[in-house]
């Protein structure tokens, strides 16, 4: 079983390598019981966002660690990748505007993944 912070670091590798675009991770444990972290991320058209979607669901269950769920596939512009402690935001460049989920969450802190992305 990994840990929430393993959970989060390979979901930001599995997003970095099929080219996700301005990662944020925010740690959200201290303000809510959703989630550990949110990992939130652009892709650059509908079809990107599916496969970075489908690339963390496959480098996680390899893992151990299958979603619990996934939702808004059918939408296109926008998809949710539930690991339990960690939620993936996966977002074209417009929803992400629409749906600002790093303005919601402000009183996250804001991990710094520049150690991650370059391992």
């Amino acid at each position: 079983m990994l840990t929430s912070t393993e959970v989060m670091k390979l979901i930001v590798k599995a997003l970095d390598s099929k080219k996700a675009g301005d990662i944020k991770v925010l740690r959200t444990d201290k303000i809510t019981i959703l989630a550990d972290y949110f990992v939130i991320c652009t892709a650059t058209s509908s079809t990107h966002v599916k496969t970075l979607a489908e690339e963390t669901d496959r480098v996680l269950s390899e893992n151990g660690e299958p979603p619990l769920r996934t939702e808004g596939y059918r939408a296109g512009g926008w998809v949710l990748v539930d690991f339990g402690c960690v939620v993936v935001h996966i977002f074209t460049d417009e929803m992400r505007k629409f749906y600002g989920l790093e303005r919601l969450w402000g009183d996250a802190e804001q991990i710094d993944i520049s150690s991650i992305v370059t391992e």
